[in-house]
């Protein structure tokens, strides 16, 4: 029996190191923010051998965060290999952007437009195009997911609402989807770098777009399969909740799992495994 299970365990890391993909870190210069910016890209096995084009899932980070920490804290890349390679998630490109640094206070962060940081333009209008081209992704709605932790659970929200015609898929972990009450940063902080980004959050609060809707932004909202997941010890869940409450009112579909964690990367591991098979299953074949 011991034996029966120990190569069952060799089989299976076999089978995952035999379908490993890879992480590049790549950069692009971008006019609107008048700077570089690095961003990682997780290659599924075999990419550099295939001329075949890949869906794509945008893996966003958080506040005090960047291109980085998906893989470093996350484990992102050998969770993809593990899911790609049991065929619970399909061979797919994911790109890890970079929307700020760790020094909040002193560095601009966020994925809005802002004064000196036009982040959605950038986002929009040169970011999606080169990676798009560069690394052979479809390059469709149907093809194309996004996702994010926190600041980046908030930023594909409002990406998905303003952009339903882009996105197949939504999957918002812990997301920070407003700061009417001053979630993050409190009410009185000084009006530096946090300042903004906080108040940035607050201007595109994802739950009173839902709420302010008319009938036909709701039947484009339809369009795009909405996941909400957030810790129930998290700081954030009443967002996600209120978020999934002004959905179901306007009947726009959404799963929402509210489980046992809080606002930290072993949560957002575990969500990352839901999180790709999600995008793939809502991928066209």
């Amino acid at each position: 029996m011991k034996k029966h299970i120990l190569s069952l365990i060799v089989l299976l890391a076999f089978s995952i190191g035999a379908n490993a993909g890879k992480i590049v870190t790549d950069s692009i210069y971008s006019k609107n923010l008048n700077c570089w910016q690095k961003y990682n890209v997780y290659l599924p096995t075999g990419f550099e051998k295939s001329d075949k084009q890949y869906p794509v899932v945008y893996l966003l980070h958080g506040l005090y965060g960047d291109y980085s920490n998906w893989d470093k804290s996350g484990g992102m890349k050998l969770v993809a290999d593990e899911l790609i390679s049991s065929g619970e998630a399909c061979e797919m490109v994911i790109v890890m952007p970079n929307a700020g640094r760790y020094d909040v206070r002193t560095y601009q962060n966020g994925y809005f437009n802002v004064e000196d940081w036009p982040y959605e333009d950038f986002f929009y209008q040169e970011f999606i195009p080169e990676v798009e081209k560069k690394y052979r992704i479809i390059g469709d709605k149907e093809h194309r997911a996004i996702m994010g932790l926190s600041m980046g659970g908030g930023g594909s929200v409002v990406y998905s609402q303003r952009h339903p015609d882009m996105f197949s898929s939504c999957y918002a972990m812990s997301a920070w989807l407003d700061n009417e009450t001053g979630e993050v940063g409190g009410q009185n902080q000084k009006k530096d770098k946090l300042y903004i980004v906080c108040e940035s959050v607050k201007d595109n609060s994802a739950v009173k777009f839902v709420e302010n809707a008319d009938e036909a932004t709701v039947e484009k909202l339809r369009t795009v399969k909405w996941f909400i997941d957030c810790g129930d010890d998290d700081f954030l869940m009443d967002l996600s909740v209120l978020l999934y409450q002004q959905m179901r009112a306007k009947k726009i579909k959404a799963e929402l799992r509210i489980r046992n964690g809080v606002h930290n990367w072993e949560y957002w591991h575990t969500a990352l495994r839901m999180a790709l098979p999600f995008a793939s299953r809502n991928f066209s074949k």
